[in-house]
């Protein structure tokens, strides 16, 4: 099951934390709750991985539209900390090339455009 917690971080910055397996199910756990927190116009949005255990396609597929809605809403979403097993299948389905894929929040707020936290 997935577990999705959102925070508001400095700078108008929300963080998304992913916990657990990003599959089909887990898909259909993270939907309402990611929507929740980024319908606003120019939402900055960082989606930490680093708990993510598993990752399929239909994970693939739903970051990539999460990132496109917000880009649509003049936002931009970034991605954070994939475990190395998630980061490969990240990397070998191109999601880096459409979605920035970093390994520390500095570089996320970087990413964002946003001052970082220690700003």
């Amino acid at each position: 099951m997935m577990q999705v917690q959102a925070q508001r971080l400095t700078n108008g910055v929300t963080k998304i934390d992913l916990a657990g397996r990003l599959d089909n199910a887990g898909v259909q756990g993270m939907d309402s709750q990611f929507n929740a927190v980024t319908t606003a116009q120019n939402a900055a949005v960082i989606v930490d991985l680093s708990n993510v255990t598993f990752l399929a396609s239909i994970g693939i597929r739903a970051l990539i539209i999460k990132a496109r809605a917000i880009r649509q809403s003049g936002g931009k979403m970034v991605l954070l900390k994939p475990k190395p097993l998630v980061d490969e299948v990240l990397t070998a389905a191109g999601i880096p090339t459409i979605i920035d894929t970093l390994d520390d929040l500095d570089s996320a707020y970087a990413a964002l455009g946003a001052p970082s936290a220690a700003s």
